[in-house]
């Protein structure tokens, strides 16, 4: 693919982020057997990344906002642009030394997502979308799946943790799915379980409570790759309702008509 100077601009911030992160993950194998534990080396990780996206990004595009999981909202004087990152998505994995982690940068022009990088260095997988251009890993083009019934479909969900998150409700709607496809699978970062659903390894995939920086970038991986994408409640809002679906046409469909089912009262 020839990239465009903004794709290039956010790959280089997310591989020098993702090379710092890279060491930092080899340091954990050794801190799971201390007393002490890894927990604060993986706190100061996720903010050196970024500290080093955002100085990074704003070198090559002053005056953007920038809105990061660690430093919150921060308007630039270009109002029309923000940065909306996530140094270190999938903390937890990182933290158990599981290679399941991302940086996930998108751009975000008025109110629509133009550019997305999703970058796993553990495994240096690197997705790229950019509005109307399609999406990649490492420069090859990527699709979503094209399996039509969902008894054949692997399906991804997230899973609220215990006192976080509507728990009563997943699981109904975990039991709505379940019964209905192959397989579901819960990776633990929302970044990458876009990126794999745009690139065809996962048919679909839902989760409620997420932040912006979780699925900014994912959004416009999926639908650069054919798929569709909306909330929970089968509209648009995806960033304000804080959740998801996605998937092929009839995957995002039977999901969403899943998802209502479960919740009736």
């Amino acid at each position: 693919m020839l990239r465009s100077a903004l794709l290039n601009v956010m790959v280089a911030a997310a591989r020098k982020a993702g090379r710092a992160l890279k060491r930092d993950f080899g340091e954990v194998e050794h801190l799971q057997v201390s007393l002490k534990g890894p927990a604060n080396f993986v706190t100061a990780a996720d903010r050196k990344a970024e500290e080093t996206l955002r100085a990074e990004l704003e070198k090559a595009r002053p005056g953007y906002g920038f809105l990061g999981e660690e430093g919150g909202l921060q308007e630039g004087s270009d109002r029309s642009h923000t940065w909306i990152v996530d140094p270190l998505d999938g903390t937890t994995n990182f933290l158990h030394g599981i290679p399941q982690f991302a940086i996930s940068i998108a751009l975000q022009r008025e109110d629509t997502i133009v550019a997305g990088v999703i970058y796993n260095p553990a495994n240096e997988e690197l997705f790229m979308a950019e509005r109307g251009k399609g999406a990649f890993l490492n420069d090859q083009r990527i699709r979503v799946a094209g399996r039509q019934r969902l008894a054949d479909a692997v399906i991804c969900c997230g899973l609220p943790h215990l006192g976080r998150g509507e728990l009563g409700q997943f699981r109904k709607e975990f039991e709505q799915v379940q019964e209905k496809v192959a397989g579901l699978r819960r990776f633990g970062a929302a970044s990458l379980d876009l990126a794999w659903v745009a690139a065809g390894r996962f048919d679909a995939f839902w989760e409620r409570n997420l932040s912006p920086w979780d699925m900014a970038a994912g959004i416009l991986m999926v639908r650069e790759a054919g798929g569709y994408v909306g909330d929970c409640d089968g509209g648009d809002q995806m960033l304000a309702r804080r959740s998801i679906v996605c998937g092929n046409e009839t995957m995002h469909r039977e999901i969403l008509a899943l998802l209502k089912a479960a919740n009736r009262p």
